[in-house]
């Protein structure tokens, strides 16, 4: 026994007798809707993951690690010392020169107790500013991919959304016709629709 699915498809775009101008209306616009919906969200996604990632290139080969040095003791402890582990760190002070030689601080994640002086390692930026560890190649494809899936899916629901709210319209302002048509029926057979 053969089972039919009760869904007939690309029924708008069919020949018959029946299917009125706004039958043919919607299927363009559904038409249109579902291109655009696809190519929103594909442009989007690829021109979004691109400049994330040649934003990541670009701070790997500008961003430096340079060595720091703590202005004063560093809150706390060691570790070995009071029991706690050794995976904490506290914001301490720290000192560095900047490319062109002039001498900036700023606030650093070090061991608690460290001692005065003690080197630090730091990133900083073209200007000498504190900045966080550049993205490795594989990290910088991974938040590339993220964010240009959430751009391109976010770009792909404005198209989306405005189709379907024009099918709605569609769909209302042919309800809106067979209304008027079956109340002239009605009267021409001598009733009132109701």
């Amino acid at each position: 026994m053969a089972f039919r699915n009760s869904k007939v498809w690309l029924w708008r775009w069919r020949r018959n007798p029946l299917r009125r101008r706004a039958d043919k209306v919607e299927a363009w616009v559904v038409l249109g809707a579902w291109l655009l919906t696809v190519l929103a969200g594909v442009c989007a996604g690829l021109v979004a993951s691109r400049s994330v990632e040649g934003t990541l290139a670009r701070e790997r080969v500008e961003w430096r690690q340079v060595e720091a040095r703590l202005v004063a003791k560093a809150p706390g402890t060691f570790a070995g010392q009071t029991g706690t582990s050794s995976g904490d760190q506290v914001w301490a002070e720290v000192r560095w020169a900047a490319p062109d030689g002039s001498s900036h601080t700023g606030q650093v994640r070090v061991r608690p107790g460290s001692a005065g002086g003690t080197p630090v390692s730091v990133w900083t930026d073209r200007e000498g500013r504190l900045v966080t560890r550049p993205a490795t190649p594989a990290q910088a494809q991974l938040r590339a991919a993220l964010i240009g899936a959430l751009l391109g899916v976010s770009a792909a629901i404005v198209p989306f959304v405005t189709g379907r709210m024009l099918c709605g319209r569609l769909e209302r302002r042919r309800i809106d016709q067979w209304d008027a048509e079956w109340a002239r029926f009605g009267q021409q057979r001598g009733r009132t629709a109701g």
